[in-house]
């Protein structure tokens, strides 16, 4: 059930990282790395099955 919820804001999440305007170009990496540490916490709890 949460593994339902968590897709969609996920692909959300990187939908709206995506840098086309150009205030949000000068972040660098920083949005898409915490999202990238939100991927792979979200993907080592799926594999113990902790969701």
């Amino acid at each position: 059930m949460v593994v339902l919820f968590l897709i969609p804001v996920l692909i959300l999440a990187t939908i709206a990282l995506v840098p086309t305007w150009p205030y949000n170009r000068n972040w660098s990496y920083y949005p898409s790395g915490g999202l990238g540490a939100i991927v792979v916490l979200t993907i080592v709890l799926l594999l113990m099955n902790r969701i």
